[in-house]
């Protein structure tokens, strides 16, 4: 698989958030994006079109980006899914590795960051 055959759902609460880390995508080279504005636009987004990478929000109305997570990972035991939330997060931190996040970022997000996830992913 090449970069810019990924597709990557950006899940946040803020849509300039989701601007930035979709300009850091496309930068890169993944032009395939799918967005969400909550958990539970997420679950639903990520059932319909399985994107190959998840960008998600912890602290999010309807549904936090953990809950989330755990219902995506029912659905599909191999999604990979980066969680992102602000310092101060550690329980988070543990609690989205426990549940089965493929990565952690601190917001806000880097380029470097993203292209790290990037090809981690690319080389599984």
């Amino acid at each position: 698989m090449k970069i810019s055959d990924i597709t990557v759902m950006i899940c946040d609460d803020s849509p300039l958030v989701i601007k930035k880390t979709g300009d850091i995508l496309h930068k890169i080279g993944i032009t395939h994006t799918i967005q969400a504005s909550d958990g539970e636009e997420a679950v639903a987004q990520y059932k319909n079109s399985k994107p190959d990478l998840v960008f998600m929000d912890i602290v999010m109305p309807k549904k936090t980006g953990i809950e989330a997570l755990r219902e995506i990972k029912e659905f599909d035991h191999n999604a990979r899914i980066v969680m992102a939330s602000t310092i101060g997060t550690q329980s988070n931190l543990i609690t989205a590795i426990k549940e089965g996040a493929f990565e952690f970022l601190q917001k806000p997000i880097k380029e470097e960051d993203v292209l790290k996830v990037v090809n981690r992913m690319l080389k599984e």
